[in-house]
């Protein structure tokens, strides 16, 4: 087999095959032999059709079946052969099966070269996750609204026993340590975020195109159904799909920028994920260790 690659750019490489008759012929032999077992034949029984019959009436069939074997087969072994890390599927072209021989191409994005710096020790600020009377009150205003904004609603024992607490002090207390709760969520997030902006900041790569548009298609289709379950029309739909074009192609190439900067770190500190971990989770826990954190006021 024959492979001549070409590097279209810093990701991108196209593949142009050439696969030999006698591979083609030992493909089809193998694609006939699955025929006699299982076509069906007028006047013959399966398995009893001579050969000849056989290539006649499923000629095209056993070249399409070859086809879609050989090609996935030769691509296969001609990246492991390049040491070609894909990130996705091809695109196949140019097919021609003549003459005993088979040609295509396949283009393809490769996993791009990623520099990192400066990883270590990054400065990490949060801000405290204590439950301010502001906060607490700004929640129970707006219970106030979820009973009917009735002005004459006081925050007493009975306005907290409405709620299924004994006490407002009981009621308050609970919601101190919700309002905690989500602000301590709300502090993770934050951190992984200034993580990510500092290795974005620090890194250097190539974004593949293809990865990013599988994931802006396929986080379509997860607003899609969304909205779709809300009971939103079709032509709804679209419109909000495409008001948002901008801002998800935008959080989907941050997101994988992070991926592939997370991965190489991974590289680089010899991190690796059992089953059922996260490798990108890892590597984050292993930054946030390394970090330096500042609580603010």
């Amino acid at each position: 087999m024959k492979v001549d690659v070409k590097k279209i750019d810093a990701i991108t490489r196209e593949m142009k095959f050439e696969i030999p008759p006698d591979r083609v012929a030992r493909k089809l032999e193998e694609v006939y032999k699955e025929l006699e077992k299982h076509a069906q034949i007028k006047g013959f029984r399966p398995g009893k059709a001579p050969r000849s019959v056989i290539e006649s009436q499923h000629g095209d069939l056993a070249k399409e079946e070859v086809l879609k074997q050989i090609i996935p087969e030769a691509y296969q072994e001609a990246i492991t052969k390049e040491k070609l890390h894909a990130i996705d599927m091809p695109e196949i072209a140019n097919v021609v099966f003549k003459e005993g021989k088979i040609s295509f191409t396949a283009k393809v994005e490769i996993k791009p070269e990623v520099t990192i710096k400066d990883y270590k020790g990054l400065v990490i600020k949060t801000t405290p996750a204590q439950a301010t009377e502001e906060d607490i009150n700004k929640t129970l205003d707006y219970f106030k609204k979820v009973k009917g904004d009735d002005k004459e609603i006081v925050f007493d024992d009975n306005f907290a026993k409405g709620f299924g607490y004994p006490s407002l002090e009981k009621f308050k207390k609970s919601l101190a340590l919700q309002i905690e709760l989500d602000k301590d969520r709300q502090n993770k997030l934050n951190a992984e975020n200034q993580v990510i902006d500092e290795l974005i900041k620090n890194g250097k790569l190539t974004v593949p195109q293809t990865l990013v548009k599988r994931q802006i298609e396929r986080r379509q289709e997860e607003i899609k159904e969304r909205l779709k379950s809300q009971g939103a029309k079709e032509e709804d739909i679209t419109k909000r799909l495409e008001s948002m074009k901008g801002e998800l192609n935008t959080a989907v190439e941050r997101d994988v920028k992070a991926y592939l900067l997370l991965d190489k770190i991974a590289e680089l500190e010899n991190i690796e994920a059992k089953d059922n971990e996260s490798l990108p989770g890892k590597v984050m826990e292993f930054l946030l260790k390394e970090a330096k954190w500042e609580e603010g006021k």
